[in-house]
């Protein structure tokens, strides 16, 4: 842990020994402090309700579905990857991974969106900078001098890993990585950082993200009909994605149609797109899967080969650029473009054909709106409907009139939900109006 120094390795609140040693045998811990850090987020009833939260279809849908959970685990997993590769902190990058969602509240990114127009008044939602403040403020695990939590309290290496957008809400910037009551705390883990720019393990972190997302959200999109990858040899759609994919994330539209191109040439992309009969025998992006025991296996050795194939090229990318130690901010994560535009253009495919999905549009409509009831009826309830451990912020809120802070409580309260529990409080608020009438 050479690259790794006393500052890094530093918690903003001191804990004193664990008083539960076996008397006299010693203590034979020999975990690192990023070890420690790991086990923290691995144990955390945050990253546990992430199992009932959307990662793209719903937790209930299907038998084998993807939640926050099992992509983070898929994330920590490929971090650890890449960060083994080149010989960075392995614990660290895959701490990151398992904690960059953790902040997301239920119905993924359209829960986002509601929570950040409800929050509008009070500094808005995002989820990173809903991600510090579970760990520096909301999960319980330790509490200050004062009596006040300090959440997992985690290393500052460990804390700078999970930022990717390390700084507070700017005008113009939809993206944010702390809140303006959590600037301080913002400020203290970047301390000595260059200013707006993210620590390898946070940039590894970031990558794996995507590459968990491009890979596994396509792979969950076959499964579930409603991608066809016959798309990728299909001129007009791949030309429409490649427009989609610059307009969307900023891509060069021709990088990415060479990029379809490349993919459609890989024998595992071919094998799997023939076991995807569309509905009515076009190639519209959609339509049904024939899940047999070796078209499965043709499916799983695709995902395997395109992660294995990312992964690999930026490791290789990365030392080719750096030869001495990395680790922190010696040095940055070098992706080649041609691989960024296979990524992006996979995301693209789950977007286009998922996301915008007709029916998946309707029931975000009905989620949407979920989230407003239920925080209408939070914040008429108070103490009536918030988790014990939000009641005496709540009080003291109240004690300030300050609306802002109620709010800010509430929006807390409504991301830890998970998605069965916000629909069984939205039925159980509803109830009990009905009975106020």
């Amino acid at each position: 842990m050479s690259v790794y120094t006393d500052h890094d390795l530093a918690r903003r609140h001191p804990e004193q020994p664990k008083a539960a040693q076996l008397g006299k045998t010693g203590n034979y811990d020999r975990r690192s402090p990023f070890s420690h850090d790991r086990a923290r987020i691995l144990h955390s009833g945050a990253l546990r309700r992430l199992a009932d939260k959307t990662q793209v279809v719903g937790p209930q849908q299907g038998d084998v579905p993807r939640t926050r959970l099992t992509h983070s685990l898929e994330v920590a997993q490929i971090s650890g990857g890449i960060a083994s590769g080149l010989d960075v902190n392995a614990d660290l990058a895959e701490l990151a991974g398992l904690a960059h969602d953790i902040g997301h509240p239920p119905y993924g990114h359209n829960g986002e969106h509601a929570l950040n127009d409800l929050a509008a008044d009070c500094g808005g939602f995002e989820g990173n900078a809903q991600t510090l403040r579970i760990l520096t403020r909301l999960e319980p695990k330790v509490l200050s001098d004062e009596g006040t939590s300090v959440g997992l309290n985690l290393s500052r290496a460990a804390l700078d890993a999970v930022c990717k957008y390390p700084w507070t809400r700017r005008p113009g910037m939809r993206k944010f990585g702390a809140y303006a009551d959590d600037a301080d705390t913002l400020a203290w883990i970047r301390d000595g950082a260059p200013t707006d720019h993210k620590c390898l393990e946070a940039q590894i972190m970031d990558w794996s993200d995507d590459i968990a997302y491009s890979v596994h959200d396509v792979e969950d999109g076959i499964l579930a009909g409603r991608i066809d990858l016959r798309v990728l040899g299909d001129d007009s759609e791949a030309a429409a994605l490649a427009t989609d994919a610059h307009t969307t994330f900023g891509l060069s539209a021709d990088r990415v149609a060479a990029a379809a191109a490349r993919l459609w040439e890989l024998p595992h992309v071919r094998e799997v797109a023939n076991t995807c009969v569309s509905n009515s025998g076009t190639v519209v992006g959609s339509g049904n899967y024939f899940g047999s025991r070796s078209n499965l296996v043709a499916l799983k050795q695709l995902t395997s080969e395109l992660v294995g194939r990312f992964v690999n090229s930026t490791i290789a990318t990365t030392r080719a650029h750096y030869a001495g130690e990395l680790g922190r901010y010696r040095g940055d994560l070098a992706i080649p473009h041609d691989i960024e535009a296979e990524v992006g253009l996979l995301k693209t495919v789950a977007v286009r054909y998922v996301m915008h999905n007709v029916d998946h549009l309707k029931a975000q409509e009905r989620q949407y709106d979920r989230i407003f009831r239920v925080a209408s009826w939070l914040l008429q309830t108070g103490e009536g409907g918030l988790d014990p451990v939000l009641w005496d912020d709540w009080k003291a809120a109240c004690a300030a009139g300050d609306d802002a802070r109620r709010m800010r409580i509430v929006v807390d309260q409504i991301a830890s939900y998970t998605e069965t529990r916000l629909e069984r409080v939205d039925k159980a608020a509803a109830g009990l109006q009905a009975g106020w009438g």
